[in-house]
């Protein structure tokens, strides 16, 4: 067995230099390493490209990356929710690649499976296309994508034993595991880690061979986006 653990999330971000191409897993504030992102804000890495589905709002997730203008570039799908993101790529200080959620889901996969390349429907006749190979296959147009290619994908699960198998809890089962196996080296940052042969293998999401590092997060917030609720009646 390849014991996979390192001992803080210092040791985890060791190599990271400016100019890298990160993947980070999470959907909306759902499943986002965010022991990782701290520390690329405490290290003050810059001229960073992510690759996320989401910016984080503006105090937390990517967010707080955006608040020290450490990103230069974002690939992402939604980035609704987060203001200093906006003010960013309307000014022109940040440079956006906006990519259909799916696209960007199968990119992760297609560079985790070591594909370089792969067609889909999505974005075609659009100016997600432009630029881009396309081609007909039984009537129908499709636009020629490629795998991403990144240093680092920094993920965040429920569980994880030492030889770095991941489980993952609702919906934090996003793009985390797409991203798992799809940068050159791994980080998976989970809320409990046990030793190998302790998770039920039937019940893991992600084999440790898709994962480099691993270690024990903490003080995780678990913010909720958007809360709506109404008021009782009678």
């Amino acid at each position: 067995m390849i014991r996979k653990v390192v001992n803080n999330v210092k040791e985890a971000l060791a190599g990271v230099e400016d100019g890298m191409t990160f993947m980070l897993g999470g959907f909306g504030l759902c499943g986002i390493p965010e022991n990782a992102i701290a520390e690329l804000v405490d290290m003050g890495v810059e001229e960073i490209t992510c690759i996320s589905n989401n910016a984080g709002v503006d105090d937390f997730g990517l967010g707080l990356l955006l608040q020290k203008k450490q990103i230069k570039k974002m690939i992402s799908s939604y980035v609704g929710e987060n203001d200093e993101f906006e003010r960013q790529m309307l000014s022109g200080e940040l440079e956006v690649e906006l990519t259909p959620q799916g696209t960007l889901a199968e990119k992760c996969r297609a560079a985790q499976a070591g594909f370089p390349a792969f067609y889909t429907p999505a974005g075609y006749g659009t100016e997600v296309a432009e630029g881009k190979e396309t081609r007909e296959f039984n009537g129908k147009m499709y636009v020629l994508e490629t795998a991403y290619k990144a240093d680092f994908a920094f993920v965040k699960a429920w569980k994880g034993d030492e030889a770095g198998n991941l489980i993952f809890k609702g919906t934090a089962r996003n793009f985390n595991p797409c991203m798992c196996g799809a940068a050159k080296i791994t980080v998976a940052e989970v809320e409990e880690l046990v030793p190998a042969g302790q998770l039920d293998p039937n019940a893991i999401h992600v084999p440790g061979i898709f994962v480099k590092r691993i270690f024990q997060g903490k003080n995780y917030e678990k913010r909720i986006e958007q809360r709506t609720v109404r008021e009782k009646k009678g």
